[in-house]
């Protein structure tokens, strides 16, 4: 119930007065400290507003206990009156809000008010949650305190009871509250800085927690940072410590119990005086002095409850250390400089904003002049200079940081992917920088454990590992162990390249301590402390057997454990706790723990091994990744993690963890692959001795089993693989044998010593005794072909006995099959015990069993047997033949097994078995149809049947048989007949007659009703088979999972005796004597399982190492070719190279360094040129047909602007009658024929396209705009006036012949300074003269002289088009207008012939067959690219007048070669001859060539042969190859169409 006090207070508004009434209260301290009993989290859990009750009454019972408020118990009142005319004490409270005993005391205690004699302690009444009313869901955490309030209670508030973790670094910021104002760049910048170290650092930001000035900039940067998406490591713990006396609206925080949650608005324009909570600070500590409207009550305690925070030690990873402090000061007045005095003089180091503004700028001014000095005196003497020093109060602990220009310039990189400005590194110094002494020389462990704490790699870098101080190893150690446990991989990858070497560092102890730290989530941890209940013994904590014990569960039975049990005689390990630990505490130190571990070194063989398997069992992808680069046996180590971390994915419950597992296995395992792909390319023996190698280190096994236990398919797939496989399964053969001669020798034996077989050892190729028989019927394909014929006789026989031979006594032939089975029986047996591994007979079994086939085989045994016995009884003789029948199909399908070694049977079975598999859960939902169907039809037409088999039959096999077209006939009543059934059902072999009507004879079922459901049921039992599975579905991998299932099938004839069935019995009896009788124990087979000499592993491994190495640089390499690392290297180099080159000759904890614009402006162009080089590399030949279309656009649009205007103006026509510019086609549709003409019905789609470009190529020319429609000669086209463009002759036309009379070197553009565009978006057609006339000629020829429609001297003028129209002296193209008259840049007026050889050959594979695709042969065409050009062309081109070859022939083909060639353009076939779509075509010049195709039929062609040897560029910047022919090939358009008949012409792909 509210208390009076509160509804008093409630009922009169105060103006400028928030202070909540008083309640009568104990006035007593609680002088003990209660520890509560809730434990400490993970990190800062925001709670709903409605928590758990539990907590809440924790809270609410702990708080009043041990924090308190302060109240005026004394009443004197004032000379000054509230805001609102009110009489007040001298607290700033009116006589209604103070507590009762106040207003009316008992005893007179003065005049005169003093807070020491009239204020009082008693339990606060404002604690809880709070929430900021209309801004959703922002729930914090709030407590009012008196300012005497020790740090040691709010302490312990914030970390037991609101749940925050200890922080790595504590940020104080303060500076202007009132009408404080920031550059928004510089307000940009100080967000960005301050956010970022905070949630990189893991840092509390504590600020006055108003919302105004620097709090409200604080409070907007977390907000900006909440709402960012791209940041997942959690909130950025922000703490607001204020005055109670000051905050507007606290009466709405005021609950005795607790408020949960408490609301609480802003109300900026109502606060007068006071301020309001910010809302985007997470926490609040609010001070109370028992006075109201005092600014600066909470400077004191604030200050104390900094300095008690930054004397805690946080202890993270095994290293411990005192949370840093740094004191943030921007602008700022008079409370600004009190607070700097107060946290200076505790030994807070201050960071000063120069540029902010007021005390900041002063503070930096002093700092620099502080510093400018300590360098001028440190030249003096020691002696002299620590003398002058204790004289001085030096204020140290400033520091400043750089002004906003400098800040414009500077740029670093944390440990994110993203640029950070130069804040953080100035921010932090000071904090990194507290045990700096005078001369500079800095704790450096210090500030090693710092970095790793706030997990800034950048700084370490910069700061700590440079020249000034050089680290042992050994003094890395336990910062390494630390960055192991918080999971910084980049700090590990950092140490290692400072000298840490991971077989020092791993150690009986520091391994112990690793398992101990796991993380209680993990579910290695939770395997482990399973183990350890299993344990007799109950041990207080782990030991390495009980880590042997879980490997070995994960990585199989297989392997021997890798940490064996400790003896009684081993030193005693040290003892740690189980896990949670503080060193520092227990006085037990990670360094102390390292100098008694001295004398025990690496215990196991390889310490790599164990600190990759430690990291992969907590799925830690790149600690794991940095420490595999640095392993030994790489191949088998990522086997091992593929198949531990597939394991554990199985167990693992979390599926986006389980998915992520089995992503790094994936990984893994392509690290495998990647490895092996090198060695098998550098040596195939040394490869394949990989694979079978016994490494100790991983339990004794080999590369190969880790693989298959892993299923890793595509590893084992691999093309070394399997080719060492194939080498498996031929022995001592060679590969190339035919499986005919195999055949051949095992029938007629003695050709086996004719050479027919050929052998891998030159030993056995030589002998013809014995061991060449022995080395032939021990090779694992001779005995499966022999196994083979031996089942083949046994179905054979088999089928005979029961087919004809099945009498009531046995006869032999029986007999011979009784003595085949036993031998069966025999072999299955052996392969059931044979244990070579020493896994043990139950997990053996277990394996066996595992293997379908296996199940098969003994299913089909034990049915043998029961097959056996009755018919050897002779009541059961028909029985025992039924059984056996049915045991034969068993027998039968055991042949699926024998032939999943076919490449082509193999994948083709696996299919088979996956949809028997799928098919028979399909089999369900078909049921329901089946049964639904059969249920409803047999309800239908039969009444009241009561024989069971009778209704089983009508309701299932009736129906099941009608899928597949075996419609009963009744069922439409057609087909009726009542005596073919039992009218009341009693005969036994008649089913009984449906409804009918017996006087008539005819059906009384509802046919129609019947066939709709019959169709119904048809249609939807189709459709599920029809779709029941899609081929290429069944079929996907299936090429892989055989691979996989091919080593099964060979290992098992690798390990079978030679001898088949039967006679395989003699080879049990042999393997019975020298188990049983002689005790000679087994042996592992040597070419799967290989033991290698020390000396020899050795070689092995450190060739391994080495292509390990070329693997890893050819992955960086491809990393670093992407476009976005290349930005990144970028960013780095000039962002480092630039920081270098900042910070000379000024301590790097200033930051005062001035970046100049030249830094900058290097790396943008350096970043631009890179783009523009990547740009123009991947820029082909659609990139510049983009850019070229996009011009013309443009040009079209402003040209047709013009003529659209013009015509308007002219009063022609009218709107609807402008012409439309037609879409230009894709390059293929235009270029169906050479000419442009394609097979169209649309006449606009029948003429030149790339001769009407806008842009003349290569040229500075626009072409007057040409719809399809206006192309003809023969169409009045009134506005069309083209520009006149011919381009300078580089040689005379007399050069060219006595009638190459063609010079143009005068004949000019009609308008001078024409252009591609004029200003204003208008294109100005210029007029061309109304007659033009012939330019002047060297010699003096006019160009009317010129012949054209004929031969002109040497140059042929002729069209392949017939005669060409003439008009003003000029020729017109054939083809009609291409919006520019001239010669353009051919060399003759009219046509210019041109000759375009189609050189091609045959594409043939290494055994020199010709290459086909989709049916049709493939082709190689000889293809020329010049220089600057991203296409490929034919070798042709326009000849020498007087001359055959052209000159880009020429250019490719030696001298000598030419009258060959020649010799073959005479034999050449003629495929095209016309007019050529050409973009340098123009109104009066344009191309027509003859295409002739010169083919190779045979690739020993003597021609052929001359032709490629006599290839060669005369210019460097040509290019010559046989390119395949397709459609898509980077080829000219107009050169593919000609390609494309070619390839017509022989039938050939393209």
């Amino acid at each position: 119930m509210e208390p009076p006090a509160l509804r008093r207070a409630g009922s009169e508004q105060e103006e400028g007065f928030g202070a909540p009434p008083r309640r009568t209260a104990g006035l007593g301290r609680v002088s003990n400290l209660r520890r509560s009993n809730s434990s400490l989290g993970k990190g800062h859990r925001r709670q709903g507003p409605f928590g758990s009750s539990d907590k809440h009454q924790n809270l609410s019972s702990w708080i009043p206990e041990n924090i308190k408020k302060k109240e005026c118990v004394y009443f004197v009142e004032s000379s000054k009156l509230s805001d609102a005319g009110k009489v007040v004490c001298e607290c700033g409270y009116t006589r209604e809000q103070h507590l009762e005993e106040a207003t009316k005391p008992h005893v007179f205690q003065g005049t005169e008010w003093d807070p020491k004699k009239h204020v009082q302690e008693m339990p606060t009444d404002a604690f809880g949650d709070i929430v900021f009313t209309g801004l959703g869901q922002k729930v914090g955490k709030y407590v009012r305190v008196s300012q005497d309030t020790p740090s040691s209670v709010i302490y312990h508030l914030m970390t037991q009871h609101w749940g925050l973790d200890v922080p790595n670094l504590l940020i104080s910021v303060t500076g202007g509250a009132k009408n404080f104002n920031m550059k928004p760049r510089l307000k940009s910048i100080f967000r960005r800085g301050l956010v970022k170290v905070a949630q990189t650092t893991g840092a509390w930001i504590i600020t006055g927690g108003s919302h105004t000035g620097v709090m409200k900039q604080v409070g907007e940067a977390v907000r900006d940072f909440s709402l960012s998406s791209s940041y997942k490591e959690g909130e950025v713990i922000t703490i607001g410590v204020a005055t109670w006396g000051t905050i507007h609206r606290r009466e709405g925080l005021v609950h005795p119990t607790g408020g949960f949650p408490a609301e609480y608005s802003l109300d900026e324009e109502g606060q007068g005086s006071l301020t309001c909570l910010d809302s985007n600070h997470s926490h609040f500590i609010l001070v109370d002095d028992g006075t109201h409207g005092q600014y600066g009550v909470e400077i004191p305690l604030r200050t104390k409850l900094e300095k008690f925070i930054s004397e805690q030690t946080k202890e993270r990873g095994g290293v411990a250390i005192k949370i840093p402090i740094v004191c943030v000061v921007l602008e700022g007045g008079p409370g600004t400089l009190h607070t700097i005095y107060n946290a200076i003089t505790h030994g807070t180091p201050a960071w000063s904003w120069r540029g902010s503004g007021r005390v900041a700028d002063v503070i930096a001014q002093v700092a620099v002049t502080i510093s400018l000095i300590q360098q001028k005196l440190a030249v003096l003497p020691r002696k002299m200079f620590e003398t002058f020093h204790r004289g001085q109060k030096w204020p140290c602990g400033l520091r400043t940081a750089p002004d906003s220009d400098s800040l414009r310039q500077r740029a670093l990189r944390g440990n994110g992917s993203e640029p950070q400005t130069e804040v953080p590194m100035c921010m932090l110094s000071p904090a990194a920088s507290r045990s700096q002494d005078h001369f500079g020389h800095e704790n450096w462990d210090h500030q090693l454990k710092l970095a790793v704490a706030w997990n800034r790699v950048d700084i370490a870098r910069s700061e700590i590992f440079t020249d000034e101080w050089q680290w042992k190893p050994s003094d890395l150690h336990p910062t390494m162990t630390a960055a192991l446990i918080s999971n910084k991989p980049e700090f590990v990858k950092l140490f290692l390249e400072n000298g840490v070497r991971l077989k020092e560092f791993v150690t009986w102890d520091t391994l112990l301590y690793l398992y101990e730290s796991l993380e209680p989530s993990c579910l290695f941890h939770s395997k482990l402390q399973k183990a350890l209940a299993e344990e007799p013994e109950r041990p207080a904590c782990v030991q390495m057997h009980h880590v042997a014990q879980v490997l070995r569960e994960l990585l199989g039975d297989f392997t021997q454990p890798l940490y064996p049990r400790p003896r009684h005689s081993d030193r005693p390990r040290l003892s740690l706790p189980v896990p949670h630990i503080k060193l520092n505490v227990q006085g037990v130190s990670l360094r102390a723990l390292y100098k008694r571990s001295t004398g025990h070194m690496t215990f196991t063989m390889d310490p790599v091994r164990d600190l990759l398997i430690w990291a992969i069992v907590q799925n830690r992808r790149e600690l794991a990744g940095i420490i595999w680069a640095q392993s030994q046996d790489c191949t088998a180590a990522a086997l091992a993690c593929s198949r531990i971390l597939k394991e554990l994915s199985k167990e693992e419950e979390d599926t986006d963890t389980s998915e992520d597992m089995l992503a790094l296995a994936d990984e893994y395992e392509l690290r495998a692959i990647g490895v092996f792909t090198e060695c098998y390319r550098k040596d195939e023996e040394r490869a394949q001795k990989l694979l079978t190698r016994v490494s100790e280190a991983w339990g004794k096994t080999t590369c190969l089993q880790l693989a298959l236990e892993a299923k890793d398919m595509k590893f084992v797939s691999h093309g070394g693989i399997q080719a060492f496989l194939t080498k498996v399964w031929w022995g001592q053969l060679c590969v190339d044998n035919g499986l005919w001669r195999v055949a051949l020798c095992m029938v007629a034996f003695p050709l086996l010593f004719t050479g027919l077989i050929s052998f891998r050892e030159k030993r056995l190729q030589a002998v013809r005794g014995p061991a060449r028989a022995r080395a032939f019927f021990n090779a694992p394909v001779v005995i499966f072909h022999l196994n083979i014929l031996s089942y083949f006789a046994f179905l054979c026989l088999f089928a005979y006995v029961l087919m004809v031979d099945f009498q009531p006594t046995p006869s032999w032939c029986e007999c011979a099959i009784y003595l085949w089975l036993f031998s069966l029986v025999c072999e299955e047996t052996r392969q059931l015990f044979y244990d070579p591994d020493e896994c043990g007979l139950m997990k053996k079994a277990a394996l066996y069993f595992s293997d379908f086939w296996n199940k098969l085989d003994v299913g089909a045994i034990l049915l043998f047997i029961a097959g056996l016995t009755c018919r050897l009884i002779p009541a059961t003789l028909y029985a025992g033949r039924v059984v056996l029948s049915l045991d034969f199909i068993m027998f039968c399908l055991r042949l699926m097994h024998i032939f999943t070694v076919s490449k082509t049977l193999g994948p083709k079975i696996i299919i088979v078995k996956r949809m028997m598999k799928d098919v028979f859960f399909f089999l369900f939902l078909l049921a329901v149809w089946v049964v639904s169907f059969g249920v409803a039809k047999q309800a239908i037409l039969i009444h009241n049947e009561r024989r069971v088999d009778w209704i089983f039959r009508g309701v299932v096999y009736h129906s099941y048989l009608t899928i597949f077209g075996q419609i009963p006939a009744y069922i439409d009543g057609v087909n009726f007949n009542p005596d073919q059934c039992s009218p009341n059902g009693t005969d036994p072999y008649k089913p009984k007659c449906p409804e009918s009507d017996m006087a008539r004879h005819e059906p009384a079922f509802p046919e129609w009703l019947t066939v709709l459901l019959l169709c119904l049921y048809l249609l939807f039992a189709n459709i599920l088979l029809l779709n029941l599975y899609t081929f290429q579905q069944v079929q996907e991998h299936t090429d892989q999972i055989w691979k996989f299932q091919r080593h099964d099938l060979i290992e098992e004839y690798h390990g079978r005796p030679p001898a088949p069935p039967p006679f395989i019995l003699l080879s049990h009896l042999q393997l019975f004597i020298r188990r049983v009788i002689l005790k000679i124990p087994a042996k592992r087979h040597r070419q799967l399982k290989n033991k290698l000499e020390k000396n020899e592993e050795a070689a092995l491994l450190s060739w391994e190492i080495y292509l390990k190495e070329n693997y890893l640089q050819s992955q960086q390499f491809q990393q670093r070719q992407r476009p976005e690392q290349k930005i990144d290297d970028i960013s780095d180099k000039y962002g480092a190279g630039a920081g270098r080159g900042g910070h000379s000759g000024q301590p790097p904890q200033f930051c005062l360094a001035v970046w100049g614009s030249a830094v900058s402006s290097s790396r943008v162009d350096t970043m631009v040129d890179l783009l523009d080089r990547d740009r123009l590399k991947r820029s082909g030949s659609m990139e510049q047909r983009l850019a070229s279309l996009e011009e013309q656009v443009a040009q079209t649009a402003r040209a047709l602007h013009w003529i659209v205007t013009t015509l308007r103006d002219s009063g022609f026509g009218s709107e609807a009658g402008v012409p439309a510019l037609a879409p230009q086609k894709a390059a293929e549709e235009q270029d169906a024929e050479p000419g442009g003409r394609k097979k169209a019905e649309e006449p606009g789609d029948s003429y030149h396209v790339a001769a009407r470009h806008l842009l003349y190529p290569s040229r500075r020319v626009t072409r007057f705009p040409v719809p399809n429609e206006k192309v003809p000669w023969e169409t009045e086209f009134p506005i069309y006036k083209p520009p006149f463009y011919s381009a300078e002759r580089k040689d005379a036309d007399a050069g060219r012949g006595c009638c190459g009379r063609v010079a143009t070197a005068r004949v000019h553009v009609a308008a001078q300074g024409h252009s591609a565009g004029p200003p204003g978006g208008r294109l100005r057609v210029p007029r061309p003269p109304a007659s033009l006339p012939s330019p002047p000629r060297p010699h003096g020829d006019l160009l009317s002289e010129i012949s054209f429609n004929a031969v002109d001297g040497q140059t042929d003028r002729r069209s392949f088009h017939g005669p060409y129209a003439v008009r003003g002296g000029l020729p017109l193209n054939p083809m009609g207008r291409t919006g520019l008259r001239g010669r353009g840049s051919l060399s003759y007026f009219g046509p210019n012939h041109a000759l375009h050889p189609v050189v091609t050959r045959w594409r043939r594979n290494e055994d020199g067959a010709i290459c086909r695709k989709s049916i049709k042969k493939m082709l190689e065409v000889l293809v020329v690219k010049v220089p600057h050009s991203e296409l490929w062309a034919l070798p042709g081109g326009s000849p020498e007048p007087g001359e055959t070859l052209p000159r880009k022939l020429k250019q490719i083909l030696q001298q000598e070669s030419w009258p060959s060639f020649e010799n073959l353009l005479k034999h050449s076939t003629e495929v095209y001859k016309g007019y050529m779509d050409d973009p340098r075509n123009t109104d009066n010049a344009w191309i027509e060539t003859v295409a002739v195709s010169i083919h190779f039929q045979d690739q020993n062609d003597l021609e052929l042969k001359r032709l490629n040897s006599n290839l060669h560029p005369h210019d460097r910047g040509v290019s010559i190859r046989w390119q395949v022919v397709d459609k898509r090939i980077p080829l000219y358009a107009n050169h593919k169409t000609l390609l494309q008949k070619v390839a017509a012409l022989f039938g050939a792909h393209y």
